[in-house]
């Protein structure tokens, strides 16, 4: 496994990363909206481990045997809304493992029980029957996932929270997190200021940038580069 320190996403959320890669020019993958936390207040980081689901809970045993502590576990089950592919077995094998969690394109089963085990939990949502099919398994089923429109494999990160997930390069995540960082400082002290009675249109110089715009056509993005505000990106 990458030796990439993840911890700095510990204090940052989606939105904060989203903004980032927009500004480092990164591509933003995230995973569908349908896709939720189990529970309220869930942050979950870690490196991918992708894992492709044919019907059997095999291929996540196998993903688990080279798969280290703080990895989440990506499954994909191409999005499908009649089975579910993790239930409460594989989420208990995988917190024993020490994994930081589990990010699915599909469903889940054994709500109750997942809650109880309280391993960070991403879903498309909950179905009670499992599957009922044994596909051929494909040659990098365990190593990469399709995710929506995206492929994740072990060169990236995830990062989900109440607002979804997102995957990121897992070589740039240092230059990913400090970026963010600085769009989370920023907009602290924004919030603090209008909590304190400066109103974002004052922060933001907002009658200079629209005359700006009218004169030569100036984003309120390249704006606020040049005022050093935060809301866009």
């Amino acid at each position: 496994m990458s030796q990439v320190d993840l911890r700095e996403f510990n204090n940052l959320t989606t939105p904060h990363v989203a903004d980032a890669l927009l500004r480092l020019g990164i591509p933003v993958r995230c995973a569908p909206a349908s896709v939720h936390p189990l529970a309220q207040g869930t942050h979950l980081v870690g490196r991918a481990v992708a894992v492709r689901h044919y019907g059997s809970v095999d291929v996540f045993l196998e993903a688990l045997e080279t798969a280290e502590p703080g990895d989440v576990l990506v499954v994909d089950n191409a999005g499908r809304d009649d089975e579910a592919c993790v239930g409460d077995l594989v989420a208990l094998e995988v917190a024993r493992a020490g994994l930081s969690g589990i990010v699915i394109w599909g469903l889940h089963r054994d709500t109750s029980d997942l809650h109880d085990i309280g391993l960070p939990l991403f879903s498309q949502g909950a179905l009670p029957v499992g599957p009922q099919r044994l596909d051929p398994q494909e040659p990098d089923a365990l190593t990469s996932a399709r995710f929506g429109a995206h492929t994740i494999t072990a060169a990236d990160f995830v990062l989900g929270d109440d607002d979804g997930v997102l995957f990121a390069p897992l070589d740039r995540a240092a230059e990913i997190a400090a970026a963010a960082g600085a769009i989370r400082d920023t907009e602290r002290r924004q919030a603090d200021r209008m909590r304190r009675g400066t109103s974002l249109r004052s922060q933001t110089r907002f009658a200079e940038f629209l005359a700006a715009r009218d004169a030569s056509g100036l984003t309120f993005r390249q704006h606020l580069r040049r005022v050093g505000g935060e809301m866009e990106e």
